[in-house]
């Protein structure tokens, strides 16, 4: 063979070899990638043709699905479908022909659609079988009294309700408001599903947003429970006597900080700290966060979960915030729950719920079991511990009994429930210029052996507007979702 044709030679054997490693690229080491594109229409298309798993609430005769597949005569054999509609939305999300699915739908995409290894077995049985191969079931921890109550509280609102059993983590409500019908988007009709989303877009509240763990808002007085277990955490009681002027100096400026309403604490210069917990004085709160520190406050921020960036349900969830740097004006500010402190509903939630379980906090979850087709099944939740010392049980117990007294005859007395000893922490949260103030309740039910731990917001205040307090518009919602886990 002369020089040339050995050239040609070695460059098609170069270039076959290049093809080969081209082909192994694409099929084996990016294959996965590929599949999981949601531009990816082939993969997309396929997947109706099987039952794409459903997801479901409750057990035994009270099991019902929240979303579901249903066969059609369709070029698409599956249509998904939501008996659960907007009460559920914001935790189901949606599974779209068009847009990327959200919600459970995409963060259990693999057991819903059946791609999940441990079906593999199942797979090939199917396959062997010639049995319809068809996605597995997801179980989510939602009391279903409890969602209704919490949606139902929230309507003709802006807002989230998050409610957990303290003593596992489980997530027993996760509504958010406004909401949307997730049917409208799994249509088969492209072009219905672009119009419904473009419309959804074009609505006032961003009803496609879950605020119960994706947004995060100023907390207002319900951080004083974090101040409070600081100054308990550090050798405070609540009865230790701390300054409560009727105007606090902010150092540093020519701001003042005043008491809602500008009323005055107690007798304008001291008064305990229980006391001051009770009535929510600001002025106290303020001398009391600059004689803490900003730092003892934020480790006991974070001891609760603040700035935990790997927090998820599994949806993924906004982090919780209590700002560095701060002047001693900004620490005043920030002990109430102001200045730059950031919070998740969720994230509130499960400050109440450390207190109610004796300064334990528990990891939130909401899915409480995976099923295979069969409804056999191939994952329990492990319940695990989040902060096993967020505080000492001490502490917890002198939290809990302050926490009483606001819904006794302080600024949560909404909140009661006939016969039911409950714990809370109202809040009234300044958040813009001109802007009606956000309304919040955190709070635990029964104030003894507690079983249900809630967080409440209502943005702008609701109906009620700048005339807003937490315990006027979210407390009342608190105790509805809370009597309904309490059967009551």
């Amino acid at each position: 063979m002369n020089r040339p044709l050995r050239r040609v030679a070695v460059a098609c054997l170069v270039l076959f070899g290049m093809l080969l490693l081209q082909a192994n690229w694409v099929q084996v080491v990016k294959a996965k990638d590929y599949r999981n594109d949601p531009r990816n229409r082939r993969v997309l298309l396929r997947t109706y043709d099987r039952e794409r798993g459903p997801i479901v609430i409750g057990t035994g005769k009270d099991r019902q699905a929240i979303a579901k597949s249903v066969a059609t005569t369709d070029t698409l054999k599956y249509l998904r479908t939501y008996p659960g509609g907007a009460v559920y939305a914001p935790v189901t999300g949606f599974d779209s022909l068009v847009y990327s699915s959200t919600g459970i739908e995409r963060q259990e995409n693999a057991i819903l659609s059946g791609s999940d290894d441990r079906l593999l077995v199942r797979r090939l049985s199917d396959y062997v079988t010639g049995r319809q191969v068809a996605g597995g079931s997801i179980v989510l921890t939602l009391n279903q009294a409890a969602q209704q109550a919490a949606y139902n509280g929230l309507q003709g609102k802006v807002g989230a309700v998050v409610a957990l059993d303290p003593r596992t983590g489980a997530v027993l409500a996760e509504a958010s408001t406004p909401s949307y019908d997730p049917a409208a988007l799994s249509t088969h009709d492209p072009a219905s599903i672009r119009a419904a989303y473009t419309n959804l877009l074009s609505l006032a509240g961003d009803p496609l947003v879950n605020r119960a763990v994706e947004r995060t808002y100023p907390p207002g007085s319900t951080f004083k429970v974090i101040t409070a277990a600081t100054a308990l955490s550090s050798g405070y009681t609540p009865s230790t006597q701390i300054p409560s002027p009727t105007v606090l100096d902010l150092p540093g400026t020519t701001a003042n900080l005043r008491n809602f309403g500008g009323e005055v604490c107690g007798n304008g210069k001291s008064q305990s700290l229980a006391e001051a917990f009770r009535i929510s004085c600001n002025t106290a709160f303020g001398a009391l966060g600059m004689a803490l520190g900003a730092d003892k406050v934020r480790k006991q921020a974070q001891a609760f979960g603040f700035g935990d960036s790997s927090l998820e349900l599994p949806q993924p969830v906004a982090d919780s915030v209590y700002p560095d740097q701060l002047t001693k004006a900004q620490e005043a500010q920030s002990a109430i729950g102001q200045y730059d402190v950031r919070v998740t509903p969720l994230q509130m939630a499960m400050v109440a719920a450390g207190i109610a379980n004796n300064g334990t906090v528990m990891r939130p979850y909401l899915v409480r079991e995976v099923q295979a087709p069969d409804l056999s099944q191939l994952h329990g939740a492990d319940q695990k511990v989040y902060a096993e010392h967020a505080v000492s049980a001490g502490v917890a117990a002198q939290l809990t009994t302050m926490m009483e007294s606001v819904v006794q005859s302080g600024t949560g007395t909404a909140a009661q429930i006939s016969g039911v000893r409950v714990a809370g922490k109202t809040g009234t949260a300044q958040h813009a210029v001109g802007q009606a103030p956000h309304a919040w309740f955190i709070g635990f039910a029964p104030a003894v052996n507690p079983v249900v731990a809630i967080a409440v917001l209502v943005e702008d205040g609701g109906s009620l507007g700048s005339d807003a307090t937490g315990g006027k518009v979210a407390a009342p919602i608190a105790r509805d979702v809370m009597r309904a886990v309490l059967g009551r």
